[in-house]
């Protein structure tokens, strides 16, 4: 905890002859409130956390892709510039305690190119976290050599490991058919003999120790995370910094109801998981549990058993997805889930992610959250 919210005060405090514009003077603020006044930590705050914690502990860490210093969606603010001398400044190495260092950079918009280097960067530095992130999650197709002939296949074709975390955006915020989906069925398509990881959590402290059990590993594995846009900021994707400096990362979360008057067992992921809770308070109902799977694969299924063994008086067990029938974890589910029999509730079959019209995938969007709670 002291380690923590030491870091904490260095990615809050300018540093000294550096002058910081204002805006960046608020965002230091709003990082040393977080910590030292609210203890309500959001995305940003707990992936910088991460990357801090590793670094003292001599890792380094090496992130590259669209607009990654600033973050696609303005939560990570990695570099801020001098005002007077315009330097770049990273102030996570501006800790003393460092024992590693971390390179972030803005690259051109070449996922193939770029992933290719980073796939090759993580392979000749097995203590680098090294990390591609897509704009969108979507964008990660102009890469799909990549995953296909090297990220998922390497270790079985060559016997090479390799830890490349691939953070892909993802969430339906009807901001339309090329930024809304990272296409998780293709990669849960390719997922086999434990190749490698996929998750896609809902908490900061979850995707906290997600990073750092990436680096703790006695061995490496690509990790492909799908990492939400609106949860960078709502109010309930938030953790306390003892969450952070406690715990482990948690493969299935369960729910805090009553299991004795659940009949209805939501299984979910991801955002989507916040829109049903939020449909649940809004109709105060107690007979519907929502589980998040935050580990796709490899799915642990003594963790799922568990949870539903808390629940003796299911009448149904339903997959949840805000994704169309044929895209998303659906498939994958279907194939893997052999616990209890699933339903589906999820959009249709379509050929794109989600319409281009804002009005359709609203209307769209809510015919998924009323069938869980319809039973339609």
């Amino acid at each position: 905890l002291a380690e923590l919210k030491g870091i904490a005060k260095v990615v809050s405090t300018v540093p000294k002859n550096v002058k910081f514009v204002r805006k960046a003077e608020r965002i230091l603020q709003g990082r040393a409130d977080m910590v030292f006044e609210s203890n309500q930590l959001d995305w940003g705050m707990a992936e910088t956390l991460a990357y801090g914690s590793l670094l003292e502990e001599g890792y380094n860490v090496r992130i590259s892709g669209q607009d990654v210093e600033r973050g696609t969606f303005s939560h990570r603010h990695a570099i801020l510039r001098d005002e007077i001398t315009e330097e770049r400044i990273n102030l996570l190495n501006t800790n003393t305690n460092n024992k590693g260092q971390m390179t972030i950079y803005n690259s051109l918009l070449s996922e193939y190119g770029v992933l290719g280097f980073d796939y090759g960067y993580a392979m000749a530095n097995p203590k680098t976290l090294t990390i591609w992130e897509a704009q969108f999650g979507d964008f990660s197709n102009g890469a799909q050599i990549m995953f296909d002939q090297y990220i998922s296949a390497a270790e079985d074709k060559w016997k090479l490991q390799n830890g490349i975390v691939v953070l892909l955006p993802h969430g339906y915020e009807g901001q339309g058919s090329e930024h809304s989906s990272a296409r998780i069925e293709r990669y849960l398509q390719l997922c086999a003999i434990d190749n490698m990881t996929v998750a896609n959590c809902t908490t900061p402290a979850n995707f906290y120790h997600l990073l750092r059990r990436q680096m703790k590993r006695e061995y490496r594995k690509p990790l492909i995370v799908f990492t939400p846009k609106s949860l960078l900021r709502h109010p309930k994707a938030v953790n306390t910094i003892e969450e952070l400096a406690t715990g482990e990362f948690q493969e299935v979360i369960d729910d805090t109801l009553n299991p004795i008057g659940i009949t209805k067992l939501v299984f979910c992921m991801g955002k989507f998981y916040y829109d049903l809770l939020a449909e649940r308070e809004e109709l105060q109902r107690e007979d519907i549990a929502l589980v998040r799977i935050e580990q796709l694969f490899p799915l642990h299924l003594e963790k799922i058993q568990k949870v539903i063994d808390r629940y003796p008086n299911v009448t149904e067990y339903i997959w949840a997805q805000e994704e169309p029938r044929n895209m998303g974890a659906w498939s994958f589910m279907l194939q893997r889930f052999e616990l209890v029999k699933l339903n589906v509730r999820s959009r249709k079959y379509y050929a794109v992610p989600a319409a281009g019209s804002s009005t359709r995938f609203k209307k769209r969007h809510r015919a998924v959250i009323d069938s869980v709670f319809n039973n339609e």
